[in-house]
């Protein structure tokens, strides 16, 4: 198990952890993408795991205010059965946490998070980014190709405008620009928990689908109570770099000025016979999507 991992009662870790693609840092490592409905959705069915929104009958969106809304879960997080490859929302910080330890893994930290997401650490990393380069946005020098409201350009995002009174909706896992370290989404989209120590609440960082592209900078700190779920929260996981070569039994992951990174596209992922963690559909014919701008 990964080092500083909580334990939770009756949970029975995963015999094959989901591995999602793997960015060794400097340390530690971090998934390239938000954890997914389809991932969570492995972790259910293995452990018979019910989120804090489940057993309250729904999460929470902010309209006029803080609004419970029935059935709005992280498999229907608008209501609606989810594609596999949108973020897993309505999830508190310990329902993450459980997803984390049965994976073997744990939440970041957050100056993990922060130095995964803003400071480009790759050796030899493609154009425009520079190694040894802090940008002011997780997708480098400006906001654009990250998944926010107004802010950030033409990007991918599933079309929930009829059930909101405010944004679009999120972008499916691999469908927005990579930025600095070969990240997706670690600006906007949703919100990702992280560990900052706190006891009754928890730092939230990156903004989302539902704020424009002032919340994605570094100095943006959001706290959220540990017991929130919410339509624009999910999370990615880490582990500490020894923990993660464990974890990848054979697979390629991409290491920090070792190995090169995964292709970009899922085209480029099957010539290069790279799997996803799970059976979901390719990201080339993906469900049609709103394409939001400015």
């Amino acid at each position: 198990m990964a080092s500083g991992v909580p334990a939770f009662a009756g949970l029975v870790l995963a015999t094959s952890p989901i591995l999602a693609d793997i960015q060794i840092i400097d340390g530690f490592a971090v998934d390239r993408t938000e954890v997914t409905v389809g991932a969570f959705r492995e972790f259910v069915e293995a452990t018979g795991y019910v989120t804090a929104a489940e057993k309250l009958g729904g999460g929470l969106v902010y309209a006029a205010g803080w609004e419970q809304k029935a059935g709005w879960i992280w498999s229907a997080p608008f209501g609606s059965p989810a594609h596999p490859d949108e973020p897993a929302v309505h999830v508190t910080f310990d329902d993450a946490a459980a997803y984390c330890a049965w994976a073997g893994k744990r939440l970041p930290t957050d100056k993990e998070w922060e130095k995964a997401a803003f400071t480009e650490l790759r050796q030899d990393p493609p154009s425009p980014f520079q190694s040894g380069v802090t940008y002011t946005y997780p997708t480098g020098d400006t906001p654009e190709g990250a998944n926010c409201l107004n802010d950030c350009g033409p990007t991918p995002a599933i079309d929930y405008r009829y059930r909101l009174d405010r944004g679009i909706g999120p972008a499916l896992a691999l469908t927005t620009k990579a930025g600095v370290n070969g990240l997706y989404d670690m600006g906007a989209n949703v919100w990702e928990w992280t560990e900052d120590g706190g006891a009754r609440e928890k730092r939230t960082r990156g903004g989302s689908w539902w704020y424009g592209a002032f919340r994605m900078k570094a100095n943006d700190r959001a706290r959220k109570p540990r017991d929130m779920a919410v339509v624009y929260i999910g999370f990615r996981s880490a582990s500490d770099a020894d923990d993660a070569a464990h974890l990848t039994q054979g697979r390629r992951v991409s290491a920090i000025g070792s190995l090169p990174d995964f292709a970009a596209t899922a085209s480029e992922r099957r010539q290069n016979g790279i799997k996803r963690a799970s059976n979901y559909p390719d990201i080339d014919s993906i469900i049609p999507l709103f394409v939001l701008g400015n």
